[in-house]
């Protein structure tokens, strides 16, 4: 069989489907770190929060216990507002980790395209070779059935002079 004129075609094919498969994964893996820092983040904001209230509460029983002064009122109002702050600091960072994974997301969703695309490639060119072997095949039978049928045609009428 002679061969296939578009081999060259069909190989780079094969290699971009299986670079965009390759980048598919790692965009699913990069989507997946990007989830595991966001629920980090959200674990360590939703502990924050915990401790600013056991804080809190410890701080006003042991004001008490020691006889509520305003001096000790707005310490523990300072005490407090500054963990506030630090929680608002964690909450934007779980905004910001929200956003990159939303463009995480869209990226894995880009690249499920791309590899779609290039398998659609790779199968219109295996489905062009796969019709082109059966035409050979086909071409090849038709030659050789034209042979038999000549030698039959000479050894016919090599017998008819006889």
């Amino acid at each position: 069989m002679p061969p296939y004129r578009l081999q060259t075609l069909l190989d780079m094919r094969t290699r971009a489907k299986e670079e965009a498969e390759q980048a598919f994964s790692d965009a699913i893996k990069a989507l997946e770190r990007e989830k595991a820092e966001l629920q980090r983040l959200m674990d360590e904001l939703e502990r924050r929060k915990r401790e600013r209230k056991e804080k809190v509460a410890a701080y006003l029983k042991e004001v008490m216990a020691k006889g509520a002064g305003i001096n000790g009122m707005n310490m523990m109002g300072r005490f407090e507002e500054r963990l506030k702050d630090e929680e608002a600091q964690v909450a934007l960072e779980v905004e910001r980790q929200r956003e990159a994974v939303k463009v995480a997301e869209r990226v894995v969703e880009q690249r499920r395209r791309e590899m779609a695309e290039a398998a659609k490639e790779l199968k219109a060119i295996e489905k062009h070779k796969e019709t082109w072997q059966k035409q050979v095949k086909h071409e090849r039978q038709q030659r050789e059935e034209l042979n038999q049928e000549e030698i039959g045609n000479a050894l016919f009428l090599a017998r008819q002079r006889k």
